[in-house]
């Protein structure tokens, strides 16, 4: 019997673990050496964009971890909101008119509470320094 005729039945990907690092994996590791390897070497003009680098990198990387379940949790509060469903997009310009319109009051605790969470979401994301102090 020669290898040859046996059907290959698993393919590689069976066998063979993941080769590369998922994304987040490969964003802290690009920041920390950006952050604890190289900007200590580095002054003035160069230390802050590699500063800043690291910021872009850090934010990215949240996007990756933290927006899927932000958008649906978003999703959920505006079809709670609105009473039907529809896109995020759709959902987010309707609010936008009612909110333009006077169509809603902006003294609605539901609506505060949507408002209120979303920034909390792009905070998370952008600046999550900003969340932990209290009583902003």
């Amino acid at each position: 019997m020669h290898l040859r005729n046996i059907p290959l039945i698993l393919s590689c990907e069976t066998f063979m673990p993941t080769s590369i690092p998922d994304v987040t994996t490969l964003l802290t590791a690009a920041a920390k050496y950006l952050e604890q390897e190289l900007m200590p070497t580095l002054s003035g003009y160069h230390r802050f964009q590699t500063r800043v680098t690291v910021n872009v990198l850090n934010i990215i990387r949240r996007e990756t971890e933290l927006r899927v379940a932000q958008e649906a949790d978003e999703l959920n509060r505006l079809r709670r909101m609105l009473k039907h469903d529809g896109t995020l997009e759709a959902l987010n310009d309707e609010l936008c008119e009612l909110i333009r319109t006077g169509q809603i009051d902006l003294d609605n605790a539901e609506l505060r509470a949507h408002l209120r969470q979303s920034l909390a979401d792009a905070l998370a994301i952008n600046n999550p320094k900003w969340t932990l102090v209290e009583n902003r």
